[in-house]
C-alpha cells in the first residue's frame, strides 16, 4: 500500500512540475505587445482619439473630414 501511495505521489509531482515548466515556457515565448498609440485632441470639438485614426493639417489634429474643413474652434 505504501508503494502505491509513493508512486501516485511521484507521478503527481512529475505532472505538476511538467505543467509548471510548460506554462513558464509558453509565457516567455509570447510576442510583445504593440506600442501604445498616441492620443490626440480634435482642434474643433476637443474629442480625444488615437493618432492613427485622426486627420491632421499642420500642427492641428481633427476627428473627421467635416471638422478638418471647418478648422479649429474659437472656444479654446
Amino acid at each position: 500500500m505504501v508503494r502505491l501511495l509513493f508512486w501516485i505521489a511521484l507521478i503527481a509531482a512529475a505532472f505538476w512540475l511538467w505543467r509548471k515548466f510548460k506554462a513558464s515556457n509558453s509565457a516567455s515565448s509570447a510576442p510583445p505587445l504593440d506600442a501604445p498609440l498616441k492620443m490626440v485632441r480634435c482642434a474643433h470639438c476637443g474629442v480625444h482619439l488615437p493618432n492613427d485614426r485622426a486627420l491632421h493639417r499642420g500642427n492641428e489634429w481633427y476627428c473627421s473630414p467635416a471638422h478638418l474643413e471647418h478648422g479649429p474652434s474659437d472656444k479654446r
